[in-house]
């Protein structure tokens, strides 16, 4: 029974089993598409638009060879005094890069929904122009040097109930579950008491595992975070130590003979079929699985013998056959990550020695694959999702200076979307879009993997492929709360749309949309992505995705969390999950990011000369380095402004994010005295002096409403409140979208409400932050302005 309710599991929520070509973008169509939200006359100018006369054209340079970057949102002239924001111009999204394979010049020509215009942009191709890549020049603070607190009223803050919920039930897990598929993959016995998983963590399913790998982290990060409370650090640190030993037990098992002067294969590349089999196969029933670990070749650690691994290089493709398989370089990721994190918290060599006997196992297999076999591999949906096996090989070459763990990094290379084709000839090394229609959570980590690469490599187009990814993804791909997948078309909730910038044609599944671990990792690579270049736009997208969706992820009594975040009307949030005992993926990531909250509040530069200030939540930071202690004291968003009080003394730049969505300004007082600063909505300003003990700094940024629409329908939009959606509490699903109608020179003038509460209503509505509603709700509406 069991079997069968995983198995269904994973038929509604994991991927409804739809098919992919290998490498192509067609989908062979699984689920049923409703074409049920309203159609709008293309022709008919919406919100802002109506009143816009003029959008300015413009010139940009590209690198011969590089798809230019063109900018989505250029200034427009609007009639009758309105002051309308920015214009989005819908670009042409190209599959190649043939435009830019010559110098000289061109016109892209773009259009404005709804209206006749079309903007130009004047393209110049520079023989001579390279795309310099930046150094990484900030570090992150370690868990253990930020405290969340307590709000100015005293109150827990959404950052600490949501941790709270996970540490707490974290802290009463029994291990033994976590580590049941991986006593019974080698044939061991269970200890008393003992219970397995359920869900994707079951007797009978391919990615069984996995829960084990995010239950890793998650401790490691419970064990670094809670120094506030000895006894759970000390209950996370046994679990931690408990996990890595009996781990580490089994992965010296493999390979090696069971009894002494027995049969054994040593060899990654030589596993021979399972005792009785006539091929390799997937099957793990209590009757089918093969546990004969001493021919599976040293280092071998898994929930699952190596068989899926060798079907995935002989061609197999994804499903519930024996003959199929589920994404063992996923499932592996996600080991090697939590290894590699108990490793770096607490010091524990037997974490990193499993994950240095796998990445050699590993490299034994693949090093020995033609470049053929690798792009099919890492193209085939789902079977050939990987995680962010180039990342975790990346790390481990940083970790232990071994420069073969690189090169495993880069066998893993999507060589078809990062560069278009073995003889890297386009792709998004050179600016191309290849990853339109593609499933979303399989191929972001694969390019969190390609910034890793370039950190350790400074080969510059794995930095251009993560950089020009977050880009289009960001702004051709996301919804307004942060995620970036929910395709109608092609017919998978878990996808890409077919096409950029198409979300209100494309997207909006009726199966939901914004798969939240595709978010955590969207985030993930976001924060990596300004350690290296400190763009404001990263992290004002960084705190939309935290607070609009990881934070309303969580259910409002429990640990238990969304798959899939429903965006269409009078939608409704389904959590599960909520005693830890069975696992999809996007159960697994909230473990993590709830035990990480704190983790880009502050960044450090490389030197130690500078802070940045990137959140503002109540907080305290160790600045060990500097002796130095920044205590954070906000009631952030229910209030405007927060302060900063420095214990300490020394020189060093404070730099504090001004946001885009601060319109109204930013005011910074020092110790009482008005400070004359330059904030520029979208930059960070800069504080420069030798700080003294007892310093105060009053950080005010007024919040205003402002919309979100969606780029392809401009009158389907979000309403937020600074940083904060506000969604509409509906009593009942709904076909249509909720209808409002807004002042057109302040649209807060239509809304009424308490801002120190974040409740507002509009035409008797309810509105309040999306991360505070559990029942059903708007985030989208049509809203008109006169």
């Amino acid at each position: 029974m069991k079997v069968i309710i995983a198995a269904l599991f994973l038929l509604l929520c994991s991927t409804n089993l739809v098919q992919a070509q290998s490498g192509e973008e067609e989908v062979v169509k699984k689920e049923k598409t409703e074409e049920n939200l309203p159609i709008f006359d293309p022709h008919i100018p919406q919100l802002y638009n109506k009143y816009l006369i003029n959008v300015a054209d413009i010139e940009v340079e590209t690198a011969l060879g590089s798809l230019p970057r063109l900018p989505r949102y250029v200034e427009g002239k609007y009639s009758n005094g309105v002051k309308g924001p920015k214009v989005r111009v819908l670009w042409p999204a190209p599959k190649d890069n043939n435009e830019v394979l010559q110098a000289g010049t061109y016109v892209v020509t773009g259009k404005v929904v709804g209206t006749d215009l079309q903007p130009k942009a004047k393209v110049m191709v520079k023989a001579n122009k390279e795309l310099s890549t930046p150094d990484r020049k900030l570090e992150v603070f370690e868990l253990n040097q930020v405290v969340l607190e307590a709000d100015t009223d005293g109150q827990p803050t959404k950052f600490m109930e949501n941790r709270d919920k996970f540490i707490n039930t974290l802290a009463q897990t029994n291990p033994d579950s976590f580590l049941y598929m991986f006593r019974n993959a080698f044939g061991q016995e269970q200890p008393e008491g003992a219970k397995p998983l359920g869900v994707w963590d079951s007797q009978e399913t391919k990615l069984r595992g996995h829960a084990t790998g995010h239950y890793l982290t998650a401790i490691a990060q419970a064990y670094a975070g809670t120094g506030y409370d000895k006894e759970l650090q000390t209950n996370f640190a046994d679990k931690m130590d408990y996990m890595v030993e009996v781990l580490y037990g089994l992965s010296q098992m493999s390979g090696r003979p069971a009894n002494t002067g027995g049969e054994y294969e040593a060899d990654p590349a030589a596993v021979p079929l399972g005792p009785g089999k006539s091929t390799y196969d997937s099957d793990l029933s209590e009757n089918g699985i093969r546990t004969d670990y001493w021919n599976w070749g040293e280092g071998f650690i898994s929930a699952y013998p190596p068989d899926q691994f060798i079907m995935l290089e002989k061609g197999a493709t994804y499903g519930t056959q024996p003959t199929q398989i589920w994404a063992p370089y996923y499932t592996l990721h996600k080991i090697l990550a939590g290894l590699m994190d108990v490793y770096e918290v607490s010091g524990n060599e037997k974490a990193l020695n499993i994950a240095k006997g796998m990445g050699d196992w590993v490299y034994a297999r693949l090093s020995q694959l033609p470049t053929d076999t690798l792009i099919s591999m890492w193209n085939t949906y789902i079977a050939g999702e990987f995680g962010g096996m180039n990342e975790a090989m990346a790390r481990l070459d940083r970790i232990t200076n071994e420069p073969r763990y690189l090169k495993v990094a880069q066998l893993f290379d999507n060589i078809k979307m990062f560069f278009g084709d073995a003889e890297h000839s386009h792709g998004l090394a050179k600016n191309v879009d290849t990853f339109r229609g593609l499933h979303a959570n399989q191929h972001i980590p694969q390019v969190m993997g390609a910034l890793e690469i370039y950190r350790d490599s400074k080969l510059p187009e794995y930095y251009q492929v993560a950089n020009n990814f977050w880009y289009k993804a960001k702004n051709d791909y996301a919804y307004s709360i942060g995620g970036v997948a929910g395709a109608r078309s092609p017919t998978n909730a878990e996808c890409f749309i077919g096409q950029p910038a198409t979300l209100y044609k494309n997207g909006f599944s009726s199966g939901g949309q914004n798969e939240t671990c595709a978010t955590y990792n969207m985030l993930k690579l976001t924060k990596n992505l300004f350690l290296f270049d400190q763009r404001t736009e990263l992290m004002d997208y960084y705190e939309r995705g935290l607070y609009n969706h990881i934070l309303a992820s969580v259910a409002e009594e429990s640990p238990a969390n969304t798959y899939h975040v429903p965006l269409r009307p009078g939608a409704v949030k389904q959590f599960e999950n909520a005693d830890m005992s069975g696992f999809t993926c996007c159960n697994g990531t909230a473990m993590e990011s709830s035990t990480k909250l704190q983790n880009s509040i502050y960044f450090k530069s490389q030197d130690n000369s500078a802070l940045y200030v990137n959140l503002f939540v109540p907080s305290t930071l160790k600045w060990t380095e500097k002796s130095i202690i920044v205590k954070q004291n906000t009631a952030f968003p229910k209030v405007d402004n927060t302060q900063l009080t420095i214990q300490g003394k020394g020189k060093f730049d404070l730099h504090i994010r001004v946001p885009q969505w601060a319109t109204k300004g930013c005011f910074i007082k020092i110790n009482g005295k008005e400070e004359k600063v330059n904030a520029i909505p979208g930059t960070y300003l800069t504080l420069n002096r030798k700080w003294k003990d007892g310093d105060v700094i009053d950080i005010e940024m007024p919040f205003e409403f402002h919309l979100n629409p969606v780029m392809d329908q401009q009158n389907i939009a979000s309403l937020f409140y600074g940083p904060i959606l506000l969604a509409a509490q509906e009593s009942e699903p709904r076909n249509d979208w909720r209808k409002v109608i807004l002042d057109v020179e302040d649209i807060g003038k239509s809304i009424q409400g308490d801002p120190e509460k974040l409740q507002f209503t509009i035409d008797g509505v309810l509105f309040k932050p999306f991360y505070e509603i559990y029942g059903r709700h708007s985030v989208y509406l049509d809203v008109s302005l006169e």
